[in-house]
């Protein structure tokens, strides 16, 4: 029986080449999925065209629908504060290649939230209700410009570096990664943390807010304001005076509404 025998230098080649083919379609595949359980979960919360959103699911007792709602929230902080942190990447990256962690991190966070959408557990009843056609109007405006910003902070950070896709292209073609810089640019020169500022205006508006929206929303506005200290304590550890210097010029979450001499 023969055998072929290849160079070591081909077989490492083509061995490299596979893996990077696959850290790429990892990449690119976790981005799909987190694009589509996001709009998803935008319709979700907001009651539009998806079959299942935050006012319907398997009926529960009052108490068990609130543990088990309260529980899949914490997953989900509990998961985006630790994963996070630097020391946590340091280990993590000690497992995965460091090219593919922050898609990892997309993927868990992806599917905690797809887990939040499938296993919510609605909360009957009617904190408030607008009844007034022009204030239901402006708040669904606001629900979807609360999106809209969401979005749009992304960019202003680096959209594709932030969900993992840069990195994976980069080390498929054999680019050089460039680190992030810290910038202050948009909506970042009036506040530090738009994206969370988007996600709090889309959850609070609401024409008709139900029990299950309002505990939506109160537990995940309790983690913007914790996760934002932790976020802060790293970023002051990495850029030093700037970023604390940004700190002191810059609100968090809440616009001024005049500028200062």
């Amino acid at each position: 029986m023969s055998s072929i025998s290849y160079p070591a230098t081909e077989l490492s080649s083509a061995t490299s080449a596979a893996t990077r083919g696959a850290i790429l379609i990892y990449g690119i595949a976790t981005y799909i999925f987190f694009l589509a359980v996001f709009t998803y979960t935008i319709g979700f919360v907001g009651g539009f065209i998806v079959p299942k959103h935050i006012e319907n699911g398997v009926p529960t007792g009052t108490a068990s629908a609130i543990a088990i709602d309260v529980v899949l929230l914490a997953l989900f902080a509990i998961q985006h504060s630790v994963m996070a942190r630097p020391a946590f990447k340091r280990w993590w990256t000690r497992i995965v290649p460091p090219v593919v962690e922050r898609s990892t991190f997309v993927l868990f966070a992806t599917a905690l939230l797809a887990l939040i959408v499938w296993q919510w557990r609605p909360l009957p009843g009617v904190v408030w209700q607008v009844t007034n056609p022009i204030g239901v109007a402006a708040l669904h405006g606001l629900y979807f410009l609360g999106w809209g910003i969401v979005l749009y902070a992304t960019f202003l950070i680096d959209h594709f570096e932030l969900f993992g896709v840069r990195q994976a292209v980069s080390h498929a073609f054999g680019w050089t990664a460039t680190p992030a810089q810290f910038t202050e640019r948009s909506l970042y020169r009036h506040v530090r943390h738009p994206l969370m500022l988007g996600f709090l205006v889309a959850f609070w508006a609401a024409p008709v807010m139900s029990p299950g929206r309002l505990l939506f929303a109160g537990v995940i506005t309790a983690w913007v304001l914790v996760a934002i200290r932790i976020e802060e304590s790293t970023l002051v550890a990495i850029h030093g005076e700037q970023y604390e210097g940004y700190r002191r010029r810059v609100p968090a979450l809440l616009p001024r509404l005049r500028s200062r001499a």
